[in-house]
């Protein structure tokens, strides 16, 4: 499978109303602390917006809502993957990404068998506070070596000045949270970012 190289990272619908209209076609929305009421509500508005617009919305954790709403791609980090019914998950006929920040996170994600696996922090983040270093560009290599044909999302302190760096060194994705959602202009910082992925984008598409 392909993912768009441009992965936004949202903790609501309405982030995803402002964004996903610029031509946004990749985007998780990672809620925390919510009832399962405004979790549900939350994503059957995303849904019909990404709906609408052909773009592709992956749910965070909530893998049991992300099949009663009938998603089709769910991301998992590792303690959620430890505890989620990845065989209703799959029966279900989601698509699965999952979190990786060391090698024996790594091998628990690759025996999971996931559509796409995420590296990360790449770069400091200011998205929480993270228990690991800095991965740097060099282990997105070793990431991809060992990951064969699944995608790779970049993740952590990305902006659009490193966008290159971490294709370079094997990214499939960039993931962004922060460089957008605490910008002074969102949108415009969007269409950055989508002008910034377009050869890319367009590369994807001749294949």
């Amino acid at each position: 499978m392909k993912l768009d190289p441009f992965y936004v990272i949202v903790d609501s619908a309405g982030w995803i109303d402002r964004l996903v209209p610029l031509g946004v076609k990749l985007v998780q929305l990672r809620i925390k602390d919510s009832t399962p009421a405004e979790l549900r509500a939350e994503i059957r508005t995303a849904k019909a917006i990404c709906a609408a617009h052909q773009c592709q919305l992956i749910i965070n954790d909530y893998w049991q809502l992300a099949i009663e709403e009938g998603c089709d791609f769910l991301h998992l980090g590792q303690e959620d993957l430890a505890v989620a019914d990845l065989p209703a998950i799959r029966s279900a006929g989601l698509k699965l990404g999952l979190s990786t920040h060391d090698d024996a996170e790594l091998a628990t994600a690759l025996a999971a068998k996931p559509d796409y696996i995420a590296l990360g922090p790449v770069y400091p983040t200011k998205l929480k506070q993270m228990k690991w270093a800095p991965q740097g560009l060099e282990r997105l290599r070793e990431w991809k070596a060992r990951i064969g044909d699944l995608p790779l999302v970049a993740i952590g302190g990305l902006n659009t000045g490193r966008i290159e760096g971490v294709f370079a060194h094997g990214a499939d994705a960039a993931a962004v949270v922060t460089d957008i959602t605490l910008n002074a202009d969102p949108e415009t910082r969007t269409r950055q970012w989508l002008s910034a992925t377009a050869a890319r984008r367009s590369a994807q598409a001749g294949c």
